[in-house]
């Protein structure tokens, strides 16, 4: 069904004079079952008030409860045979979304299939729409027609002097403001306002908040000839005012982030803004501080800001006071008004992807905002995603390469531990193996600093019972519950379930339950028996859940308190320490074997970026990975840093299967309480697909249980639909949920361009 156009934001002021005519704003409400746009009258009372953008209170449906509604265009249009009901107030003082990002967000709409009303509850932070930290203040100002006629009044000498300083005054003022401004007390004011000679009107200002310390200025870096030709190709684009896509394909280390900042530079010169977008974990003190020190306004939105914080960066951004805006991938909706350059930093990362309607994902939405403001989009990454390196391959960007670190240092050693062989020489039965043991100990005796990775949270993945074979398991979640020592919990990572460790067999009562597999806190007590003397921190979302942990914690590292840091992937991007002279990959094959066909991309990619981390100062620095499958054509291609031998065995592999980047992906999900009406219904909502789809080149897969098939207490299944006409996916898909539409608990979901697959 094809979206609705835009009304014109404004009327023109000739549409006005028709009396016959009635001005009619368009309202999207957020919640509740009104996935389309209703029109209502706009009183003559609030012609001056309602405009694009701004919310508004509505009558709706046959009770006419009052609801808040977002106004997303106002026409003038003749009067209807049936009246439409009056708009009853607005709600805020100026539009919370620009003609530009009202384009967005309809886009947004049509594009994931979710009610417009939703993305623009998505678009506006909380803290903007409660408009946090502000406070209700009364301001006092003179009508013209009293100052006007000052002098004639006959006042009380102290009402007489209130009035006067208020008349001179260049701004309104609070009845305290006032009070001290004419040396008086509040009676004589509120007398001015009984007599009516001042008016008051209540706003809400800011209550202050905290700006973070400047840092000291630095200046630019000199950039090598790679980088000088790539910050050129971007210049070019630059100054042509065009929309391109720009892939900055750089080895860790290679001075990404310096082309960037020059990039931007070039921007502000120009007088307008930057986006960079960043991963949620990427947003360390030094990639503050990097920027900070550059540029003299910038605002870091990140996921520990309260909500008047991020209000207070909204509205500095709102007025073009803030010239780079950093963040994740919420940021991409900064409402920049110049807005001149987006960066995609970490490109590849799946944090970008929303797992909640909108589904979005901040790089497809990037692009399509920088398409609407033709500006360039820059996205930049040691390991592209397959999809963006063949775009750029392919014409549908332009590819800027980045193939050597900053002055030539080398690239650090990878040496590959065949953990098959050091599980039957029976020497080691720890997660740590004796070559690696051997490594840790020579860069500790060397003054290196060692970085851990293991991607597995707790410290035994399940409890299994030897005797009946029974695993413990949580009662929402078809998963195995993760032990933890701290607390001596049993914790399910889908749900947040948690009960005490058992301390037998469930089920039959034995007492033996054997504990299995390996997490971050198993390999940190580990780290700690066998190296003693070193300083280890563990770094994982259990425990960097206080504010300012992860800082803390990574500032303890750089100043050398910290000898060796392990944790989950948040240590494998973003981090850039010198003297780390060692990287051990615990376990490569954690993500390897899922059921997911971007599984082997995803271990490059982790692999390659947490040996990224090392041999970035004078001492070099080498990489052990420790894993099962050593012959894998991912592992093999991380070990030599070649990224184009990796996608180069991957494409043919995708192409022949028919997934990305040589089809589009549309992942279609049910789930509720019943696992029966679940797959009843599933069955026929990929039934319902099939009509729409008929003469058309796609492939549907399922439905079939999930790979997690119950989280929760919600069963699921889902159905994988693929294609070259991303548009007619789309499509069908619309069609379908019209015509199946899910009843009691069952929930339809709808993932465009899925990342997720379990």
């Amino acid at each position: 069904m094809r979206q609705r156009e835009l009304f014109d934001l404004q009327p023109q002021p000739w549409e006005l004079d028709n009396a016959a005519d009635q001005l009619v704003a368009r309202i999207v409400f957020s919640s509740g079952a009104q996935d389309k746009p209703f029109d209502y009258l706009v009183p003559d009372g609030l012609r001056g008030q309602v405009a694009a953008g701004r919310r508004v209170r509505v009558p709706l449906g046959r009770g006419n409860r009052t609801v808040v509604g977002y106004c997303v265009g106002v026409q003038q249009a003749p009067a209807a045979a049936r009246p439409l009901k009056p708009i009853q107030a607005v709600v805020d003082a100026g539009p919370l979304l620009s003609p530009a990002m009202l384009q967005l967000t309809q886009w947004m709409s049509a594009y994931y299939l979710c009610p417009w009303g939703r993305v623009l509850e998505a678009v506006v932070p909380a803290g903007v729409r409660t408009q946090a930290g502000t406070r209700a203040v009364t301001l006092l100002s003179v009508p013209t027609s009293v100052a006007a006629r000052l002098t004639q009044f006959k006042l009380p000498p102290r009402q007489a002097q209130a009035l006067a300083c208020l008349a001179a005054s260049p701004r309104p003022l609070t009845p305290p403001q006032l009070a001290a401004a004419a040396g008086c007390t509040l009676a004589p004011i509120r007398q001015l306002r009984a007599k009516g000679l001042v008016q008051a009107q209540v706003s809400r200002v800011a209550a202050g908040a905290a700006r973070e310390p400047a840092e000291p200025r630095t200046a630019a870096l000199p950039l090598n000839p790679a980088q000088q030709a790539a910050l050129d190709a971007i210049r070019q684009v630059l100054h042509a005012g065009q929309h391109r896509t720009l892939l900055l394909h750089g080895v860790t280390g290679s001075g990404k982030t310096e082309v960037y900042i020059q990039a931007i530079q070039e921007v502000i010169r120009h007088g307008r803004q930057a986006i960079v977008l960043v991963p949620e974990i990427s947003l360390t003190p030094q990639t503050r501080r990097r920027f900070r020190s550059r540029f003299d306004q910038v605002a870091v939105l990140h996921s520990h800001l309260s909500d008047a914080e991020r209000h207070a960066h909204w509205q500095r951004i709102v007025r073009g006071e803030v010239q780079v805006v950093v963040g994740a991938r919420s940021a991409v909706f900064a409402p920049t008004p110049h807005l001149g350059l987006i960066v995609v930093d970490e490109e590849h990362d799946a944090s970008f992807k929303q797992d909640a309607a909108p589904r979005y994902d901040a790089r497809t939405v990037a692009a399509q905002r920088a398409a609407m403001e033709q500006v360039p989009l820059v996205l930049g990454s040691a390991t592209p995603s397959l999809e963006s390196w063949h775009q750029a391959r392919e014409g549908g960007g332009q590819l800027l390469e980045l193939p050597r670190r900053v002055s030539d240092r080398p690239l650090p050693d990878v040496v590959t531990v065949d953990l098959r062989a050091e599980f039957r020489n029976r020497k080691s039965r720890g997660a740590i193996s004796r070559p690696l043991h051997q490594a840790i100990d020579q860069a500790l005796r060397d003054g290196g600093q060692v970085i851990l990775l293991l991607n597995r949270r707790g410290y035994a993945t399940h409890i299994q019972c030897p005797a009946c074979g029974q695993v413990v398991r949580c009662p929402h979640c078809d998963l195995a519950l993760t032990h933890h020592r701290q607390g001596e919990l049993v914790v399910c990572h889908y749900c947040d379930y948690q009960k005490p460790t058992p301390p037998q067999c469930p089920g039959c009562g034995f007492g033996g339950i054997r504990f299995s597999g390996l997490g971050t806190q198993k390999l940190e007590a580990e780290v700690r028996a066998r190296f003693p003397r070193a300083s280890c921190q563990r770094m994982d979302s259990d425990s960097m859940q206080r504010p300012g942990s992860h800082e803390e914690a990574l500032a303890r590292f750089r100043s050398g308190q910290v000898d060796i840091l392990l944790g989950t992937q948040m240590i494998a991007k973003g981090l850039d320490f010198p003297n780390v002279t060692l990287v051990g990959v615990v376990n490569a094959d954690t993500a390897l074997h899922l059921p997911d066909f971007r599984a082997a991309e995803r271990t490059y990619q982790l692999v390659t970026q947490v040996a990224g981390r090392t041999g970035r100062g004078d001492k070099g620095g080498r990489v052990l990975v420790q894993t099962f499958s050593p012959e894998h054509p991912a592992i093999v291609a991380a070990g030599r840093h070649d990224y184009e031998r990796f996608a180069a065995g991957e494409l043919p592999v995708r192409r022949a299967s028919g997934f990305p980047p040589y089809a589009a992906l549309v992942r279609l999900i049910v789930r509720g309480s019943s696992e029966t009406a679940v797959q009843q219904f599933s069955q026929q909502a990929v039934e319902a697909l099939r009509q729409p789809l008929a003469g058309a080149d796609f492939r549907l897969l399922g439905p079939a249980p999930a790979p997690l098939a119950k989280i929760r207490g919600q069963y699921r299944f889902h159905a994988l639909l693929c294609g070259p006409d991303r548009d007619r996916l789309r499509q069908a898909v619309q069609q379908a949920v019209h015509a199946t539409r899910a009843t009691g608990d069952l929930q339809w979901v709808v993932d465009i361009d899925p990342l997720e697959m379990l």
